[in-house]
């Protein structure tokens, strides 16, 4: 989860998405991704963001669309990039009768320690590429811990 669902968050699901898949254990993850706002639903994801998925093989038709309290009852996971998605995200888990989701910092995963992924929206194809890498690191940990 990002704060638009157009640049971070749509990478992090497109490179889960095909590590589980390399690992042939797709039919074991319900993957997606989604923002805490509401301001880009329905979007493609960035045009950097594309291109930079393109430039390491991997493609995406995600769509944005913004967290849903069911999803507080439906994944066992909801991670996220920054601290004041973190915020949201507890703040909207409070009003959940039986949430089940574990909130967490996507980068707590990070071998690196980079806890924080920066949004990259104003920055250049580099921050977009930096984006990438920590979210290749993160994930493949995660997947690591987690089965």
């Amino acid at each position: 989860v990002s704060i638009g669902n157009i640049c971070r968050s749509p990478i992090a699901e497109a490179v889960f998405r095909k590590l589980v898949t390399d690992e042939k254990v797709e039919n074991k993850w319900m993957t997606d991704s989604a923002a805490v706002s509401d301001w880009n639903v329905g979007r493609s994801p960035d045009a950097r963001a594309l291109s930079c998925l393109r430039n390491h093989g991997i493609e995406t038709a995600h769509r944005a669309r913004q967290v849903t309290k069911d999803d507080f009852q439906t994944f066992d996971y909801i991670l996220c990039m920054d601290e004041s998605n973190l915020r949201d995200l507890k703040r909207k888990s409070n009003q959940v009768k039986d949430c089940k989701a574990k909130i967490e910092l996507l980068g707590t995963y990070d071998p690196q320690k980079q806890l924080i992924i920066e949004d990259p929206y104003y920055g250049n194809e580099k921050d977009f590429e930096t984006v990438y890498e920590q979210c290749v690191r993160c994930c493949k940990a995660f997947l690591e811990k987690s089965h």
